[in-house]
């Protein structure tokens, strides 16, 4: 008989990765308590209950669909979060912050729909890529569909702007596309062509180029742009090998910008060291592992790319956070799942475990 869980590993995984993130972040928010008002630190913590209780509401509703009705829904899933990601460039919709458009104001706490545009991106290309698996070969019908098909979220994206997202979209996207069995030879011209859209983006965006200037020579702009990409450094390098105790962070204190936030992974290694950084690793390695081996298991090419799709967007989305606070690659503004602030990305993320668990639970004997 097959568990209820669907795969009571993975399963221990979200439930372990979710209840450590709250108490990451909640020590994280005590460096806001000491810097912002308490309406700030209200709206911090209404934000946060907002997002696990609806989170694990979704995450419990969803693991029991089946995969035929995910394979039947998901291309109305992708039309309502493309409209719903358009609603941020409407006059009294959106809401601008940051120099960016991201945002639905509703009133009472903001909504990103980028991170429901990852859920219907994964469903929608899990649909479009199954059937045609063994016509990829044909770049008229692989290739060129493909790129068509991520042409479309990016750009959305790209207007608010939200270069990260498109990125992690864009890898995403490439990981599926090539699981569903594309030939390599579409890997190099992706590849190629990826970087000549970056570049394009780097020249186009001044503040992408002042993170990539910032990356290549962070002391240059200490109390500017490199300001805390250095703060994070600090803090990282403050925890040594066991940390300075949990819930213990200086840097947390005035010091380093978006504790809660952009900068959790920092606070975190400060506290517990490179032992507790590497634990955390290791869970979310663990996560996207066994989000792996249940796509293997899958009973059908469509339920293992989707598996194979939110397992590699969460392993990638922890992965760029994490090397951006170790100065590996450029500070970008992805929240470690699980645990940066943001009811949105917290649902989202939830939601996407309980999809894998869907998988599970149609898994081959």
């Amino acid at each position: 008989m097959k568990p209820a869980s669907g795969d009571r590993i993975f399963l221990l995984l979200v439930l372990a990765l979710a209840f450590m993130g709250l108490a990451i972040f909640s020590s994280a928010t005590l460096g806001l308590l000491a810097r912002e008002t308490s309406s700030v630190s209200h709206d911090i913590l209404f934000q946060t209950g907002f997002g696990f209780g609806l989170g694990f509401a979704a995450f419990f509703v969803v693991r029991r669909a089946s995969i035929a009705s995910l394979k039947r829904f998901a291309p109305y899933v992708y039309i309502a979060t493309i409209l719903l990601t358009l609603l941020v460039f409407v006059p009294g919709i959106g809401f601008h912050a940051g120099g960016a458009t991201r945002w639905i104001n509703l009133h009472f706490t903001t909504l990103q729909p980028a991170e429901f545009l990852k859920i219907g991106f994964v469903l929608a290309l899990a649909a479009w890529l199954a059937p045609r698996a063994r016509t990829l070969k044909d770049a008229r019908k692989g290739l060129l569909p493909f790129i068509a098909f991520c042409a479309v979220p990016s750009t959305i994206l790209l207007a608010q702007p939200n270069t990260s997202t498109t990125l992690l979209l864009l890898a995403t996207g490439g990981i599926m596309y090539f699981s569903a069995g594309a030939p390599w030879r579409d890997f190099f011209i992706l590849i190629v062509g990826a970087m000549i859209a970056l570049g394009m983006v780097v020249i186009a965006r001044p503040y992408v180029l002042e993170r990539v200037k910032t990356f290549i020579n962070p002391s240059a702009n200490s109390l500017g742009s490199g300001y805390q990409i250095q703060q994070a450094l600090i803090a990282v390098g403050s925890g040594s090998l066991s940390g300075r105790g949990f819930g213990q962070s200086v840097e947390k204190f005035n010091y380093l910008p978006e504790p809660d936030g952009d900068s959790v992974f920092a606070v975190f290694a400060e506290e517990t060291g490179f032992i507790g950084s590497l634990i955390l690793i290791l869970f979310f390695v663990a996560l996207a592992a066994r989000g792996i081996v249940i796509a293997g298991h899958s009973p059908d090419l469509f339920g293992g790319l989707v598996a194979v799709g939110f397992s590699s967007l969460i392993i990638i989305q922890a992965f760029i956070n994490v090397g951006a606070m170790l100065g590996i690659i450029p500070l970008t503004g992805l929240p470690l799942p699980f645990i940066s602030h943001g009811g949105t990305a917290l649902i989202a993320t939830l939601i996407m475990c309980g999809l894998i668990l869907a998988v599970a639970t149609h898994r081959k004997s």
